[in-house]
């Protein structure tokens, strides 16, 4: 049974579909979560809003250095920081400018690079309290499997940056027990993708609540073992 006795947890990008099933598999554990939110219109079908342990914040930009710094100090200190923050984009390679290439390096490598800083900070002001900590990183099946990445150059070559981020990161800090992980989702079942992709099976992508689960659990003082991996997510697909 996963068990956070109130400890403090990010959830970057959580009032998503992902991040919605994701913040309720924490607080069903009992975490006290600080959710990010982009899309405000995301916030409308959110489900826990009016939950007093569920603090969201909007407007901010995970590529901004100092609103980051900013964000996670204005925060108590914490046992864990999930970042499930980031972007998508799908175009033939001569299609690509190098700003497109750009924007998907800041959207998911770079937010999970300031986010990853920040709460290792965060967590190390806490740790008088208790040794330890986490953190959890999205990377997707084209960073493990880069010839799934066609068409999608940018995206594929940015996931694999925090694939290898995540690796790099949870040898560095095993000396203080942050165990730093990732998954690696192949296509997840929800409504965007259900709309973009309607002739698919959809009963072969990954549910949300199952990859939530495992999310909850590698961010959990119950994960003891497990760093440093990139754990593939890829349901029936």
């Amino acid at each position: 049974m996963v068990a956070f006795s109130g400890a403090h947890v990010v959830v970057t990008g959580g009032t998503g579909a992902l991040g919605s099933a994701v913040v309720a598999a924490l607080r069903a554990a009992g975490a006290e979560c600080h959710v990010t939110n982009f899309v405000a219109a995301e916030l409308d079908s959110f489900a826990h809003k009016g939950d007093p342990r569920v603090h969201v914040t909007g407007g901010l930009d995970l590529a901004d250095e100092a609103a980051v710094r900013r964000y996670y100090e204005g925060l108590p200190p914490l046992w864990a920081s999930v970042h499930l923050a980031g972007g998508f984009a799908m175009a033939p390679v001569v299609e690509i400018s190098a700003a497109d290439f750009e924007a998907q390096f800041r959207m998911n490598a770079l937010s999970c690079f300031l986010c990853s800083a920040a709460a290792v900070r965060s967590i190390r002001s806490r740790q008088g309290a208790g040794k330890g900590g986490r953190i959890v990183n999205v990377s997707a099946r084209p960073a493990l499997e880069p010839r799934l990445g066609a068409g999608m150059t940018a995206y594929a070559a940015s996931k694999a940056a925090v694939a290898a981020l995540t690796q790099a990161l949870g040898e560095e800090l095993v000396g203080e027990e942050i165990w730093v992980n990732a998954v690696a989702p192949s296509i997840l079942d929800t409504p965007a993708n259900r709309a973009a992709m309607p002739g698919a099976a959809h009963e072969r992508w990954v549910a949300p609540a199952a990859a939530a689960g495992l999310i909850a659990f590698l961010a959990s003082p119950d994960n003891r073992a497990t760093r440093g991996a990139v754990i593939p997510l890829y349901g029936g697909s």
